[in-house]
């Protein structure tokens, strides 16, 4: 089970190296405005996870906030 765990990670970090250099590719060959895209992109891409973190650590505290009471 280990080993298949270990094949399954080492496919899909070389994947997702992969897709970076795709995305390199891309900018560098691109103009200004195409880079400030995929800035942007991945900006926007970013966001959801901390915010669905932040709303779950608010209420966990609004929870134990209110079982304190």
């Amino acid at each position: 089970m280990k080993r298949i765990l270990l094949l399954i990670t080492i496919f899909i970090s070389q994947l997702i190296g992969a897709q970076c250099a795709m995305c390199k590719a891309v900018v560098e060959n691109g103009d200004i405005s195409m880079a400030e895209g995929v800035n942007n992109g991945i900006t926007y891409l970013m966001v959801f996870p901390y915010l669905l973190i932040g709303i779950l650590f608010f209420t966990i505290y609004r929870y134990r906030k209110q079982a304190k009471i």
